[in-house]
């Protein structure tokens, strides 16, 4: 492991062009390394996927690459919002390390280095950014190639045209920086979608600013899930079964900090009755495949380019989403619907058996980072705490974590912050808030829904003092 000190950029640059303290060959002369192409959706949810058992959603170009890489089956995410599980996806950190807990702290110089993209640019990749940045203001002059923006911008970057959807003009972006890669380098995309985010806000105050075509489109779909219109055809004649736990007495039942919350506001804003839900929802599943219209974009410009075959591509979520299960919407706890996600990754280096294949293991998003490095052959920064998930891309069982810990420490008077452990079996969830209610205890195999909080049961007194002790021990580990 290099030392962190060694990690300022004049000894970075040192370390690529052939230092002998890196266990690996020299990068400067390696040819074979491979173009990375990071894609990031926003709010996404594990589910929303046809290779992840979805019979309605269209998503034919993310299952090509699931049917030719690896599909990840439980993935989760350690904080449960953008900007600061964005700033765990670019440093491999837990939160508590990388202090990103708002949405104006933005990367010290320090931090950015050491992000995978500060690491693969000091490595001498060619790297480009499109889209949400999320971590406080982009970096100027920091890629090859930015297309970057802070905040969460508008779906009709022109009011005036509903032609020009926010998904498919990033896709023209994408289009031009692979056209302006150069030869002798590999390069490193990071892309960001805003998709299938909503369009942020109180529909009542959207409607204002919006030109009256937009008004109309937001007044079919008052959720702010603002999709292409040309894309509204494909779900038009499906209905959507209620989401889980949605009866009325379920959310009466729940501890009263969550009446006034933002996960309950913004149901209200979008699901709280069955017409709304399915208009929601579709416009949600149409969000999702204008995405993966720009991933078959992406697939085909490679394809002509003759850059497929030597080209890893990652498809991440950035925090799940509730889809009016429990009464919620938004995200934010450490429920399954909010902090699970998908994760495909193609690498076209795979041996063939390995190829088209599954995996079990817990994967975080913290392991991103150290894995795109290792796939580079860079060496990981010593604050890194995720781990690469190439030996387990390999078809490799290496020992590997049952549990992972859970932070929400975003300060926000409509969400309560928590904390949790999420292992195989169980998972404890301890709200920081002034009730005596504060805990969930679920047993996931014999309630996955997560309907039965167990905390009152003396069946699991034990089992929920030893995760009451387990959490304690994280808390203190991820700093």
């Amino acid at each position: 492991m290099i030392p962190r000190r060694w990690f300022s950029v004049t000894l970075l640059l040192c370390a690529t062009a052939c230092t002998a303290t890196l266990a690996r060959p020299c990068l400067a002369a390696d040819a074979k390394r491979p173009n990375i192409i990071m894609l990031l959706t926003d709010d996404q949810r594990w589910d929303t996927l046809g290779c992840m058992g979805n019979k309605i959603i269209k998503t034919p170009n993310v299952d090509r690459l699931a049917s030719q890489g690896v599909v990840f089956d439980n993935v989760f995410v350690t904080t449960s919002i953008c900007m600061t599980n964005r700033a765990c996806i670019f440093t491999g950190q837990y939160a508590s390390r990388h202090g990103v807990i708002d949405f104006k702290t933005s990367f010290t110089p320090e931090q950015l280095a050491e992000t995978y993209p500060g690491q693969l640019k000091q490595a001498g990749y060619y790297t480009g950014f499109i889209g949400k940045w999320g971590v406080g203001n982009p970096p100027k002059d920091y890629f090859d190639y930015n297309k970057g923006w802070p905040g969460q911008h508008q779906y009709f970057p022109d009011k005036n045209n509903l032609s020009i959807h926010l998904t498919s003009q990033m896709g023209d972006q994408a289009i031009e920086f692979l056209d302006g890669t150069p030869g002798d380098r590999p390069f490193l995309l990071a892309f960001s979608f805003k998709a299938p985010h909503v369009q942020d806000g109180d529909p009542n105050t959207a409607m204002k600013i919006f030109t009256p075509e937009i008004r109309a489109l937001y007044k079919e779909f008052p959720g702010g899930f603002l999709h292409d219109p040309k894309l509204e055809p494909l779900y038009r004649d499906v209905v959507f079964p209620p989401p889980a736990l949605s009866d009325p007495a379920f959310f009466a039942s729940l501890p009263t900090y969550f009446e006034p919350t933002e996960t309950r506001k913004r149901w209200e804003w979008r699901f709280s009755t069955p017409e709304m839900y399915q208009r929601s929802v579709k416009a949600y599943y149409s969000l999702i495949t204008g995405v993966d219209n720009v991933v078959g974009r992406i697939i085909k410009k490679l394809e002509e380019k003759g850059q497929f075959d030597n080209t890893v591509i990652l498809y991440h979520g950035d925090n799940g989403f509730y889809l009016g299960e429990r009464g919620f919407a938004g995200k934010w706890y450490a429920h399954e619907p909010s902090l699970r996600v998908p994760l495909v990754i193609y690498d076209p280096r795979l041996p063939a058996d390995q190829k088209g294949t599954r995996r079990e293991q817990f994967a975080l998003s913290i392991d991103l980072a150290p894995t795109m490095l290792d796939m580079a052959g860079v060496a990981r920064p010593g604050r890194m705490q995720g781990e690469s998930l190439v030996p387990i891309l390999r078809g490799e069982t290496p020992e590997w974590r049952d549990e992972f810990f859970y932070e929400h420490m975003f300060d926000n008077q409509g969400i309560p912050k928590s904390v949790a452990v999420r292992g195989r079996q169980f998972k404890y969830i301890r709200y920081l808030v002034d009730d005596p209610r504060n805990e969930e205890f679920f047993d996931f195999k014999n309630d996955p829904q997560e309907a039965n909080n167990l905390v009152n049961n003396p069946e699991y007194a034990d089992l929920l003092k030893e995760m009451r002790a387990k959490l304690a021990a994280w808390q203190a580990r991820v700093k």
